[in-house]
């Protein structure tokens, strides 16, 4: 372990556009559950059934109910974590160009880090399904589910259900910023989920060194990563920013 810290921390010395993919992983010790694997949200609920467009469009209140108000009252409590820092203080040391996020949480922002896109949008914000206004979710409340706009009209999280396509403009400036970095971190996610899972491949094939950070090997440990660090994402960048400060 020690010898892929020392060789993070070079490869990003000598690096000039490093881009960071993050996952569930990073939010977990603030205390979000993960949608998948153990302890994940899929093993209590079937996503078909609670987080589908169509199952929302049918019933938002059952949605609601199930799903959404949970995830309101953990997301209402959550605060960054030493990986959400970690990563603002690489962006400091101008270190780190952009972060891209599966992750709804809002936490990168939260931890100040100023270019974070967003490939699954963001539950920080209630929008509108009739005239698109749009809420902080710490504002709405939950006496009436669902809750409604000013205008009458259902609220439902700013981020992508399934069955809803990735907004294009994350799609694309991730894309970008794959395609042009000279290094990436991805941090908390095993990268199967497409299209962001493609990500770290666009940036290999174009030349950039891949840094994996995830509790367990990953299909990225054989062959794509240059450095795998099976540790704790905060841990981790923490050793890491210490290593480049000597």
């Amino acid at each position: 372990m020690p010898d892929s810290i020392a060789r993070a921390a070079q490869i990003l010395k000598k690096s000039r556009r490093v881009v960071a993919l993050t996952g569930a992983g990073i939010s977990v010790a603030s205390g979000i559950p993960p949608f998948r694997g153990k302890g994940g949200i899929w093993e209590r609920f079937d996503p078909m059934e609670v987080a589908h467009i169509q199952s929302f469009m049918q019933n938002p209140k059952k949605v609601w109910d199930l799903l959404i108000r949970e995830m309101k009252e953990i997301l209402d409590r959550a605060v960054p974590n030493p990986a959400h820092l970690g990563f603002y203080e690489l962006e400091k040391m101008g270190r780190l160009e952009a972060i891209i996020t599966q992750n709804v949480d809002g936490l990168h922002q939260k931890a100040n880090s100023s270019l974070v896109i967003e490939f699954h949008g963001n539950f920080a914000q209630q929008r509108c399904m009739d005239c698109n206004a749009m809420l902080p979710t710490s504002q709405v409340s939950l006496d009436v589910l669902p809750p409604l706009c000013e205008c009458g009209g259902v609220l439902r999280p700013d981020c992508v259900f399934f069955g809803e396509a990735i907004p294009v403009d994350a799609l694309e400036q991730s894309n970008m910023l794959a395609s042009t970095c000279d290094c990436m971190i991805v941090a908390g996610t095993s990268a199967v989920v497409y299209p962001a899972a493609a990500l770290p491949g666009i940036a290999k094939a174009a030349g950039a060194s891949i840094i994996e950070i995830n509790l367990e090997p990953t299909h990225l440990s054989s062959g794509m990563s240059d450095v795998s660090i099976y540790e704790d994402a905060g841990r981790a960048i923490e050793k890491i920013i210490g290593q480049m400060g000597r």
